[in-house]
């Protein structure tokens, strides 16, 4: 399977306008941002968090490990032009060795607005696109993974790099050119938990889910309480409860998860904040760099930390494409996919929309 880029429309010109005044959005929007600009640059959560002193030998020594050495093309920098990043969190970890992607978003960025419009999908949503086999979202980059692997050992295969595939067949869904890809495992989020010496939250309800099959043991208690690495893990990652837990805990909904998220990420930049976290930076970093995967050029990760590091939270429009559970899958609806296409294409040419107001309902159910 080698899919091509068809069917894209043109890349928008940069608009040249000036930055829009923001508009005040809803919290959920501000919980997003985090999560994304966490995934994508830790560092810059650290400069706006006011240790760009401490940071400007270090984040050099991070950006140099973590980004790929050669130069931006000419026209491309991140500071006059426009870029989209497809970003994938998948499960992977040590003891099960798999890589499903259980969080997909994609995100435009505008220099001249200095805005960003962030789509996610929902990890179960069914891809239906020409010339590829009919799946679940979240199943797209290990297949391309093995593919790939399978090249390099001589064997019938793609012989093409998972991210450039996943890059490739999303920019094709979305109808927008995916610039770069950004992908970080279960393992960097874990290491970075425990660097800042664990995570402050309050366990909503009690939450009991094991698997044998991958080694998930999920046992946590009601009530505030600190959370290790692994327990913080599971506390995010929550979905379902298991037959062989007893007492029977209730399941969870995608906008509760987001929630959790959002409250880990919100202790850790606490942390981070703080004049301890300060002096644990430097390993937070590498532990990031360490489980993370992304084709940008050093001097582009640099671009984007100097055009957006100040990017705040009415600055974003983020936009969950929803849709209907039936097992096994999740049907977007059409109407968001087509308003999320549009948002894309829009903050590419300049014109950043005020996102919508989000409801509590959720259209996928717990499973």
């Amino acid at each position: 399977m080698n899919p091509t880029h068809t069917n894209l429309p043109p890349r928008a010109k940069s608009g040249g306008k000036g930055k829009k005044k923001p508009v005040p959005k809803k919290k959920s929007t501000w919980k997003s941002f985090f999560k994304f600009v966490l995934v994508v640059v830790l560092v810059a959560i650290l400069a706006a968090a006011g240790v760009t002193g401490y940071l400007y030998l270090k984040g050099t020594e991070i950006i140099e490990k973590s980004g790929i050495d050669k130069p931006v093309a000419p026209g491309q920098s991140a500071k006059e032009k426009p870029i989209t990043v497809l970003l994938l969190g998948t499960d992977h970890r040590p003891e099960t060795g798999t890589y499903l992607t259980d969080v997909v978003m994609v995100a435009t960025m505008h220099p001249d607005t200095n805005t960003s419009t962030l789509v996610s999908l929902p990890r179960d949503t069914l891809i239906e696109l020409d010339g590829y086999k009919a799946s679940k979202l979240n199943a797209y980059y290990p297949r391309f993974k093995a593919a790939y692997t399978a090249a390099e050992k001589k064997e019938p295969g793609s012989g093409i790099p998972a991210e450039e595939e996943m890059k490739v067949m999303m920019s094709k869904y979305l109808g927008v050119n995916i610039d770069y890809v950004t992908v970080i495992d279960f393992q960097g989020f874990r290491d970075v938990v425990d660097t800042f010496g664990g995570v402050d939250v309050n366990v909503q309800y009690n939450m009991c889910y094991r698997d044998t099959a991958d080694g998930t043991d999920i046992n946590l208690t009601a009530g505030p309480q600190k959370l290790d690495g692994k327990k913080a893990l599971d506390y995010v990652r929550y979905r379902k409860t298991s037959d062989n837990c007893s007492p029977k805990t209730k399941g969870s909904s995608d906008f509760e998860r987001n929630a959790r998220q959002s409250e880990v990420l919100h202790s850790l930049l606490d942390k981070m904040k703080s004049l301890g976290g300060v002096a644990k930076v430097g390993s937070a970093l590498d532990a990031v760099s360490d489980n993370m995967t992304t084709d940008f050029e050093q001097e582009q990760i640099r671009n984007l930390i100097a055009t957006y590091y100040d990017m705040g939270k009415n600055d974003v429009n983020f936009m969950p494409v929803t849709g209907n559970w039936k097992s096994p899958y999740v049907y977007i609806s059409s109407s968001e996919l087509d308003a999320a296409r549009q948002a894309l294409q829009d903050e590419l040419a300049g014109k950043h929309n005020a996102g919508t107001e989000e409801t509590d309902a959720d259209s996928e159910p717990a499973q």
